[in-house]
């Protein structure tokens, strides 16, 4: 294992989960555009490239998450063997992974990220389409999403149901909704979260 400096996740938190937030905003303005104009060229409809679009993310923010659990169990595991010193084991193991995040395997998250989108029945269609043409948008939100993994409190995305109802704390209404529609048609974009309050919202469509 390398070295790593004490104290260091705590003292970067602050700095680190305003870096991450923006760049989870970038991504929604730029790469979310980009991936849909390249899904459009294989289908026209584009509510379901949104809704690819959609599942890329969740899915993505579900493997890095479950990544970054079993990359944390690692390491505790070999720095318990170890330890010393006045930090705790859990801020230690945390300075580690923040130091080295380098380390993370994000290409395993991305083929994960894939093999659910296939077998996800709401996205299955067309065939023609292959959702690794988008495989560089899921390593951008894979890598987010692990990184978000280490702040303090974690970051992670709202839950989000077709058909929900529809909440202004959670959600814009997307240009083409009906905007005196009271429930979610399908999502653009989920909400970013921590500690269960909203700290940006996502985008939604309404229609009756």
């Amino acid at each position: 294992l390398r070295s790593c400096s004490p104290g260091r996740a705590r003292r970067t938190n602050a700095s680190r989960h305003a870096c991450l937030v923006a760049r989870f905003g970038d991504i929604y303005a730029n790469e979310r555009l980009d991936a849909e104009t390249l899904l459009r060229t294989y289908i026209t409809d584009r509510e379901m490239a949104q809704r690819i679009i959609y599942t890329a993310v969740v899915e993505s923010f579900q493997a890095a998450k479950m990544a970054y659990r079993q990359f944390k169990m690692r390491v505790r595991k070999t720095l318990s063997l170890g330890h010393t010193g006045l930090e705790s084991l859990e801020d230690t193991v945390l300075d580690y992974i923040v130091r080295h995040e380098d380390l993370y395997d994000v290409q395993a998250s991305v083929n994960e990220v894939i093999r659910s989108m296939n077998m996800n029945p709401k996205i299955s269609f067309p065939p023609e389409v292959d959702f690794i043409v988008i495989s560089s948008l899921i390593r951008e939100l894979c890598r987010v999403a692990f990184s978000m993994q280490t702040l303090t409190p974690p970051l992670d995305i709202a839950f989000g149901i077709d058909g929900e109802l529809f909440s202004e704390t959670k959600y814009h209404r997307s240009l083409d909704s009906d905007f005196t529609a009271a429930l979610v048609a399908y999502h653009v974009w989920p909400a970013l979260m921590e500690n269960d309050v909203v700290i940006v919202k996502g985008e939604a469509v309404t229609k009756r």
